[in-house]
């Protein structure tokens, strides 16, 4: 069996009390762990924790199972296909991001009018509003966060095919193919690491925005200076979860472009090997 990276040993931690913790290979990879908060969302953080130790299950799965190749033709093909499913899926994401800090941005802007002319019956109309506007961002997170473990559980299927590859290259003297395939590895790799970031992100903004709820939740009808204030705060923070996720948007996108490029190499590659008789 191979040994077990830091990478997947930290996402595979274990929970104690109310957080998740990892052992000395999150500290010595420099990895940080999300809180997991216990809130009146218990559902959500049960089933983001879920989904996390799922991840790193794959992972250590994808390690050290052993799965039949798949012809290369084929696989390059569904490969660029996932490719493209995943860049209309960003195009999706971006525009729904937008939508929200628009609301919310619009939102903060209803509350202070509200509170400068003391109408009592909008602010609690508002304080409702925005409470759904947390849950609604927590729901969103949650579905975003499954589709991050997806992908790195394809990332981790193909970094095993690109393995296998690369070592009957070399065992039946291809050095050129084997060269291919180690460089096609390490593109492999590097998307990997990408995404599980990109999932780890997305479980410590989801975690905070249950939190956020949470505590309005708490504040819920309460108009006094101070409970007010509170809220404009949370308030400001959900806008700032809303402008990060659009940050990550634009990432995730330069990302699965790079990726969409990568295989239509590959493909070409695959292509002149199997003009050349060569198996791939």
């Amino acid at each position: 069996m191979r040994s077990i990276t830091p990478e997947t040993a930290c996402l595979t931690g274990v929970r104690r009390g109310g957080s998740l913790t990892a052992g000395s290979p999150c500290k010595d990879a420099g990895f940080a762990v999300a809180p997991w908060v216990h809130t009146g969302g218990r559902k959500e953080s049960d089933m983001t924790r879920a989904m996390l130790w799922g991840l790193g299950f794959s992972m250590i799965v994808g390690a050290t199972g052993v799965a039949q190749a798949q012809p290369a033709p084929a696989k390059d093909r569904r490969e660029m296909a996932q490719d493209r499913r995943e860049l209309a899926q960003d195009r999706r994401e971006t525009r729904d991001d937008w939508r929200d800090l628009k609301r919310l941005e619009g939102l903060l802007a209803r509350f202070d009018a509200a509170r400068a002319a003391n109408d009592l019956a909008a602010l609690g109309r508002l304080d409702a509003e925005l409470r759904a506007l947390a849950g609604m961002e927590v729901r969103e997170g949650q579905k975003e966060l499954a589709r991050d473990v997806k992908e790195v559980r394809r990332d981790t299927r193909e970094v095993r095919d690109e393995r296998r590859e690369a070592r009957a290259d070399v065992a039946q003297g291809r050095p050129v193919a084997a060269a291919n395939d180690r460089r096609d590895l390490a593109d492999d790799k590097r998307d990997r690491r990408d995404d599980v970031r990109d999932a780890r992100v997305e479980a410590a903004q989801t975690n905070r925005a249950a939190q956020i709820g949470a505590q309005l939740q708490a504040l819920a009808g309460r108009v006094d200076p101070a409970s007010l204030d509170q809220r404009r705060g949370l308030h400001l923070q959900l806008i700032a979860l809303a402008k990060a996720e659009l940050k990550g948007d634009a990432r995730e996108r330069a990302e699965d472009r790079r990726e969409l490029r990568e295989d239509r190499q590959e493909k070409r590659e695959d292509r002149r090997a199997v003009r050349r008789g060569l198996p791939r």
